[in-house]
This record gives structure tokens, sequence and C-alpha cells, in this order.
């Protein structure tokens, strides 16, 4: 962790820790293990937490406390920060997804840059366990990493103007699914059938901060059975 935690202020009721100042993959069991404490602490002042790559944005009830008593409990919090638990016994949440050409335009352009056979993307992509590190974007846009090193490009020079819901995609050394219909630059190479925001859900989003997952291949048939929408991805949206 940063030998120097910073606490900023983040405007009336917030106040960002800053942790780290790189974003790595050992940055998350310290970002969780701080919400974790914040939970425990500020109790009934504690409006919400947003973990990030290097952050934790802390919210919480002007009314309950005080602007110097929360900078306070987070100094304190922060100097005794420990992590006990890397998660590492966590579910992992499966993630189907169908990789076709035809929702994922750049499923070949990837591959034949990339020297490889389809059948190999796919397994590239599906071999590893990926770890939500933030939410952002659009309400349950989950950012996931890493990807195999062999899979990294770069966001696409124009963005498409629409993007279909549950298009699975890859931009740096992260991976996502998109959880509605939004403009986007990711590399589209999939998609999957899985509703990943609702409104109407006790969990609005289906992936949190800190989940485990897994991409897993599945048939067109298959798909279509978990309720897929097959609408072509126009290439250039």
């Amino acid at each position: 962790m940063n030998r120097s935690p910073r606490i900023e202020n983040a405007g009336v009721g917030a106040w960002l820790v800053r942790l780290f100042d790189m974003i790595e993959e050992q940055n998350l069991p310290w970002v969780m293990a701080l919400a974790r404490e914040c939970e425990q602490t500020f109790g009934v002042a504690l409006i919400d937490l947003v973990p990030s790559y290097t952050t934790l944005l802390v919210q919480y009830d002007p009314l309950r406390m005080s602007p110097d008593q929360a900078r306070g409990l987070l100094q304190q919090l922060v100097s005794a920060l420990a992590v006990t638990d890397d998660g590492g016994d966590s579910p992992v949440r499966e993630l189907p997804v169908w990789y076709d050409p035809s929702v994922g335009p750049e499923l070949l352009v990837l591959a034949e840059g990339k020297g490889l056979s389809v059948t190999s993307l796919i397994e590239l992509h599906t071999a590893p366990v990926y770890q939500v590190f933030a939410l952002g974007f659009a309400p349950g846009f989950a950012f996931m990493g890493s990807v195999d090193p062999e899979l990294r490009a770069p966001r696409l020079a124009t963005p498409r103007k629409r993007v279909y819901p549950g298009s699975v995609a890859i931009a740096g050394s992260q991976t996502s699914a998109y959880p509605a219909a939004s403009p986007g630059g990711w590399n589209l190479i999939g998609r999957t059938p899985t509703v990943l925001f609702d409104r109407n859900r006790e969990q609005m989003s289906y992936f949190q901060v800190g989940d485990k997952v897994r991409m897993v291949s599945v048939s067109k048939d298959e798909f279509l059975r978990l309720g897929g929408d097959t609408t072509p991805q126009e290439a250039d949206g």
C-alpha cells in the first residue's frame, strides 16, 4: 500500500481515500478491506462507498457526523489497515458468452491481427478468473482484469454510436460487458444473455467490485435458451 495514503475532500459529505498511485491487481484487497472497516465504523452515518482501482470514496451523512469527525475516523482506519483475507475462497461467478462475429465484429479482426485462431482467442479469454476492479461508465458496467497479454488491444479509434446490451469486449488489459445499449469504443468479441443491470432487482448491478468472474463459452442454441438477443452488431455501429 502507498506509504502515505491521502484523504482528499470530495465535496459535502464525502472524502476520497487515495490508497495507491498506480493501478495494480494487488490493490483490490486493500481497498475492499478499508470498505469493510468503514461499514463497521461509520454505522448509520454511512451513506455509500465507491471502491475503485486505487481509491475509496466514502460518503457520509453530514447531519450525523462532521467532516472533521469523518476524516479522523478514516485516518484511524487507514493507519491500522491490514489485509487478512484476499477473497481467495470467494465463489467464482460464471458469465455465459456466445462468441461470434455477428455480435462481436472484432472477434475475427483480433484473431487475425494476433496470429490466433478464433478457437485459441476464445480459450485465452475464457481461461482467467477475472476480478471486478470498478463499476462505472454506465450503471452495471464492470471493469474486469486482467486479460491475457496476447489479447490486449487498444480502444477503437472511432467509438461506435450504439453497442448492443450484453456485448462482451476488450480494451487494453481489461474486459467487460455492456449492460445497456450505449456508445462504446471497446473491441467487441461476443455477447452474454445475462441481464447486467436491472433497477427492479434488489442488487441492481449483476456484478459488484471484488467479484471473481469466469467467462464461459456457450453455443448459439444455449445463448438463445438463456434469453440472448442475436441481433447483429454492425461493424461500424
